[in-house]
């Protein structure tokens, strides 16, 4: 999500100066490769990247390829065959073992639903959106037909009435319920593939806690691009001066704080007041909202108290999404390195994953 707000950001800067753009795209990955499907760049005529495709391993090539889609204002597929040990023909030397498909189209802002303008619906708000982009690999120098349609809350947007365009809806459903990117051959349709890309909103953190050893994971979840809401009772230190990255502030009474909080499938919360009544009266509403994750700063013997609170006023929880204490087991110290044992462990919850080295792991690194 950060990569697309950036790219529209930029975008939006070419577009008031006059700079002619092209938009790069992982649309296939077979094998390993550092991005996956969904990764974009944007160039400009002059030479400007924003988003990458790789790992800074394919951009040089890309950028001279996008170039030459702005000149001739017409899409491609460049692909990236990095199987063959001899992967230095390519002038890139990825090290890596596998194919990346690239589809560079020229953007044209004269058109109000241009992939870069479908972006920008897609993450007007916290809804999940698909994206629909169609690609040939068999005339992969011929003109594309590309990223055409975005679906979002039941409508849609952009042009469909393109060849292929009647096959699109039953998959679209599946994404919807799945929240997963697919990616299908069209039979007997010359090598077509549609790539369904879901857009889904960034992690919304709500930390509860003003104080000084907050400032860190602030900072840290602004740098990957979350959305964040800082709430406490204390006026003097919630402020946007301490806290700048903060995309919205809330000062309030412990007992009236949950009802003026946004909650969404993919929010999270932190609490880290230090002050064991007012996260007390907080954790009382808080676990009646449904939430994936809530983390609780300090020992566990101060998470079986809170615990033991909420089980004498008769009121139940689902202890499995209550993290107390905080964070992965990563030795930790001082509130910069608990920042990210919180964070791995936020993410960790939210994609399902149990947490170990990746040398450990069998199979891909990515899946799918």
């Amino acid at each position: 999500m950060k990569e697309i707000t950036q790219i529209i950001r930029e975008y939006e800067k070419s577009k008031v100066k006059g700079l002619k753009t092209a938009l790069a795209t992982v649309v296939k990955v077979d094998g390993s490769a550092y991005r996956r499907p969904g990764a974009r760049m944007l160039v400009t005529e002059d030479g400007t990247l924003t988003g990458a495709i790789s790992g800074g391993c394919l951009e040089g090539d890309a950028l001279r390829k996008a170039q030459s889609v702005i000149f001739q204002q017409k899409s491609m597929v460049v692909t990236y065959d990095t199987t063959d040990e001899d992967d230095q023909k390519f002038g890139v030397g990825l090290g890596c073992n596998g194919i990346i498909q690239v589809l560079i189209e020229p953007i044209a802002y004269e058109d109000s639903l241009n992939p870069i303008e479908l972006l920008k619906i897609a993450v007007q708000d916290r809804s999940m959106a698909v994206l629909i982009t169609v690609f040939s690999l068999l005339n992969p120098r011929a003109p594309q037909i590309g990223t055409k349609i975005l679906y979002k809350e039941s409508k849609s947007f952009g042009e469909e009435n393109f060849p292929l365009s009647s096959l699109l809806n039953v998959i679209r459903d599946e994404i919807y319920q799945s929240f997963e990117n697919q990616i299908n051959k069209v039979k007997d349709s010359d090598d077509y593939f549609i790539f369904y890309e879901c857009i889904k909103a960034p992690v919304h953190l709500i930390l509860v806690g003003a104080g000084n050893d907050t400032i860190p994971l602030t900072k840290m979840a602004s740098l990957l691009g979350w959305q964040l809401t800082l709430a406490d009772g204390r006026k003097n230190q919630a402020t946007t001066e301490r806290f700048p990255s903060a995309n919205r502030i809330v000062v309030s009474p412990a007992d009236e704080l949950v009802e003026k909080l946004d909650f969404d499938s993919d929010t999270v919360v932190v609490l880290m007041t230090h002050n064991f009544e007012y996260e007390a009266i907080v954790l009382k509403y808080l676990v009646k909202k449904d939430v994936p994750y809530i983390g609780i700063l300090g020992p566990k013997k101060k998470s079986e108290k809170l615990f033991e609170r909420l089980i004498n006023e008769g009121i139940a929880f689902n202890r499995s999404h209550i993290y107390g204490p905080l964070g992965l087991d990563i030795g930790a110290e001082g509130p910069e390195e608990i920042a990210l044992s919180a964070l791995a462990e936020i993410k960790a919850v939210l994609s399902n994953k149990d947490p170990q080295f990746l040398k450990d792991k069998k199979g891909p690194i990515h899946e799918g």
